[in-house]
């Protein structure tokens, strides 16, 4: 499991000082000094800050907007940054939108390792040398990414593999990394309240949990052979099959496959294949994977989805996928329906009900937005709305509101988009949210179909029948517990923490004026009453006392001005 270790002086520990000092030299070029400053950032790498060497900001990067410096200092900081700005840009519910979108652009570009690296980790996770695993395999990678790089290999001598390799110590690398990441979200959400808002260390501790799936190639491997286990009967789709004997955690062996990337649309149309097809295969492919099997590909950008012969589609990467259980599934598909019939309270108390949020929306702005939202949309035809504008100001309405769109949720609008882009290159006339509406009319009916309501009659039963069973021993248990006064009331306020501290520090502010104003009237008495030692006449203590006063008094007023509050 990655670890994330609450670090205490981070400056003393010389294995992630250097790594630190990077960092920080990073944030500072690229303009960010002010949070480095609101971090009071030397408390915590002591001396190490004096080896930073300090970046002035270039004038172009200057002149770039915040999102666009934030974007291009995470590309610059490598791998696990670049990582965690591509988990965010699938997280509304963490960053504003606006960021969402820069952080989408992240390119992931990193240098291949060589073949005698490939060998080692080969052996390694088998136990014997490459050869004795795969017949054959190419030295140079044909695709590299921050995490692995992809080999073409063969078992046989006859087929053609594609090997995933993960980097050698990219383990190591992301868990210092996480470290220094974890350690700096702590200090931004305790000193910067614009920022605690979004809860930083939230997001780097749900970065980690995403971050430990994406290093187990076998979950990869799983959710290959899940999906290829849902469209097994299609024959419009091809999952590539998995080899699980020449895979393993760090190694992911595959089948190659021989096709022409979505993206090209030249290739296709030299290959002689049909556009307008493969654009209702790949959409038909999306609806399955929501509205039919609830796991979906959440990454089917152009460069994921290959064409192969006959007009198949085939996704590859499945690095990144999601999931909608059921019971969101019927509350989007209620959403939807309540949209499109203008049913604007409806829709708005199903979003409440979908989404999470820290205090309750004001229920008559929202209907009000939710109105607003449904009159821009429904007043045009189904071929000119844009999916991707209509989920962005979905997503805008939500975030207005404090309501936190589910992840998974998120991914799927975002696949959704991803797959209308391809689709509108591939055929411009292409008609998405059209082609969605027999698929929503169908699972919104089978919601209410005589076997469904059955169903969940039966287990709404079952569930009462335990509850009623379950009702006398746990009752007995409690009135046990109370008698031996086991049972106690925990309230949890959320921030006192932080009011406690706050309270603190007024309260040792106070007693250092009153040790202050006491000291320097003490003094004032020691003068006037002429108590020995004296010196030009002046006592001594008398003396030493106000000197102690205004020392305290300037530390005092020193200590209130770095807080930035007189």
């Amino acid at each position: 499991m990655l670890s994330i270790k609450r670090i205490g002086t981070l400056g003393k520990r010389y294995r992630n000082l250097m790594r630190y000092q990077q960092i920080i030299g990073i944030i500072l070029k690229y303009g960010f000094d002010n949070i480095l400053g609101a971090l009071d950032i030397d408390r915590y790498i002591e001396s190490g800050l004096k080896l930073i060497p300090f970046y002035h900001p270039h004038e172009r990067v200057e002149k770039l907007s915040r999102n666009q410096r934030i974007r291009m200092a995470l590309e610059e900081l490598g791998p696990t940054f670049v990582k965690m700005g591509q988990v965010l840009s699938s997280r509304p519910d963490l960053i504003p939108m606006d960021l969402v979108n820069e952080l989408s652009k992240l390119q992931d570009e990193i240098p291949a390792f060589g073949f005698d690296q490939v060998q080692e980790t080969i052996a390694a996770e088998f136990g014997k040398p490459w050869h004795a695993v795969f017949h054959s395999m190419d030295e140079v990678p044909f695709a590299c990414a921050s995490i692995g790089q992809v080999h073409r290999a063969s078992v046989t001598g006859e087929d053609q593999l594609a090997v995933k390799i993960q980097r050698p110590g990219i383990r190591k690398i992301i868990e210092a990394d996480l470290e220094i990441i974890h350690h700096l979200a702590g200090i931004m959400e305790r000193n910067i309240e614009e920022v605690a808002f979004y809860r930083p260390v939230k997001i780097v501790e749900e970065f980690a949990k995403t971050m430990e799936k994406e290093l187990d190639y076998t979950i990869e491997a799983a959710s290959m052979e899940q999906m290829a286990r849902q469209f097994h009967h299609d024959k419009t789709i091809h999952i590539p099959r998995v080899f699980p004997s020449e895979s393993s955690e760090r190694v992911l062996t595959m089948e190659f496959i021989n096709g022409i990337k979505a993206s090209d649309i030249d290739a296709i149309d030299r290959a002689g294949l049909d556009r307008k097809r493969i654009t209702r295969r790949g959409a038909d492919f999306i609806m399955k994977q929501v509205f039919t099997h609830g796991f979906f590909h959440a990454d089917p950008h152009p460069g994921n989805i290959f064409i192969m012969e006959n007009n198949r589609i085939c996704p590859v990467d499945f690095g990144m996928t999601g999931f909608l259980d059921t019971g969101t599934r019927e509350m989007f598909v209620d959403i939807i329906h309540a949209v499109a019939t203008g049913n604007a309270r409806r829709a708005a108390r199903l979003l409440c009900s979908l989404c999470d949020y820290e205090t309750q929306p004001d229920m008559i702005r929202l209907e009000k937005d939710v109105s607003l939202f449904i009159s821009v949309h429904l007043t045009k035809s189904l071929k000119d709305i844009r999916t991707s504008r209509m989920v962005n100001q979905f997503i805008g309405l939500c975030t207005i509101h404090g309501l936190r769109i589910p992840p998974d949720l998120f991914l799927m609008m975002k696949a959704f988009i991803s797959v209308e882009n391809v689709a509108r290159k591939l055929d411009p006339d292409f008609n998405m949210l059209g082609h969605a509406v027999p698929y929503v009319t169908t699972a919104r009916f089978l919601k209410f179909s005589p076997s469904k309501m059955a169903e969940e009659v039966m287990e709404i039963a079952r569930e009462s029948y335990k509850l009623i069973q379950q009702l006398p021993t746990d009752t007995l248990e409690i009135l046990r517990l109370v008698r031996q006064g086991k049972i106690k009331l925990l309230i949890d306020i959320q921030g006192l923490d932080r009011l406690i501290v706050h309270q603190d520090q007024t309260s040792n502010r106070i007693s250092f004026s009153i040790i202050i104003a006491a000291l320097i009237l003490g003094s004032a008495i020691v003068i006037n009453s002429d108590v020995p030692p004296m010196l030009f006449g002046v006592s001594v203590i008398g003396i030493a006392g106000f000197l102690a006063a205004g020392i305290m008094g300037v530390w005092l007023l020193v200590a209130i001005i770095k807080k930035g509050r007189l």
